[in-house]
């Protein structure tokens, strides 16, 4: 898989990482969530002579998505968001005709790059990765120690382990896992690490799974 420019932001009071992403040969890329300091997202784009072109929503949590209205502001760009996860959520249909709604699997161009978005329900039902190359932006399904909170609205733990015991289970070990928020001592980490360590992907049965992940939280 090549290797793709990523530019990764901590922002915010809840240590949200967005994301700029885009191919190596291109100065065009995407901004994975924007939230919190669009000024300094738009000072990361002007100093290493990137150029937006589009929006990636990984689900419509107000800490991922609460940057858009300034995002599109700055620049008039397609905002790309799971299908599901806009019929869940009215802040994303506010969008009106900047919304792009894909499928899972769908391709979202980026430059000369054809990057893929992967529907990973659990944590909202139209949470979704975007698998770049060889780098997967994951929002909030899976941390390098953990993986999204699957109790709030639209959360279904079911979904998350199929989410991540079949779906994220085609992503490379090579892959570098690129999480929603500074959760860990490292900010970015492989697949086969997060394998080895996150003890969500130790299960191999759905009723182990929901039995831990929806044990009393303390």
């Amino acid at each position: 898989m090549r290797e793709p420019y990523v530019r990764q932001l901590k922002l915010g009071p809840m240590d949200n990482f967005v994301y700029l992403v885009g191919p190596r040969d291109s100065d065009e890329v995407v901004v994975v969530d924007p939230a919190w300091d669009v000024d300094a997202i738009a000072e990361a784009v002007k100093a290493d002579g990137k150029r937006v072109v589009g929006a990636f929503v990984s689900h419509c949590h107000f800490d991922h998505i609460n940057g858009l209205p300034d995002l599109l502001s700055k620049w008039d760009v397609p905002v790309y968001a799971q299908r599901e996860e806009v019929q869940f959520s009215p802040e994303l249909r506010e969008l009106g005709g900047a919304l792009r709604p894909v499928g899972p699997g769908d391709d979202v161009r980026v430059g000369s790059q054809v990057f893929h978005a992967l529907h990973t329900p659990g944590h909202t039902p139209g949470s979704h990765c975007l698998l770049a190359g060889d780098a997967l932006v994951s929002g909030d399904t899976v941390f390098i120690n953990g993986c999204g909170r699957c109790d709030l609205k639209g959360g279904n733990p079911e979904d998350m382990y199929r989410s991540l015991s079949q779906v994220l289970a085609k992503v490379p070990d090579t892959a570098k896992l690129y999480p929603g928020h500074d959760y860990a001592d490292v900010p970015v980490t492989s697949m086969e690490a997060v394998r080895k360590k996150n003890p969500y992907f130790a299960f191999d049965n759905v009723d182990a799974f929901v039995a831990f992940r929806m044990r009393p939280r303390k």
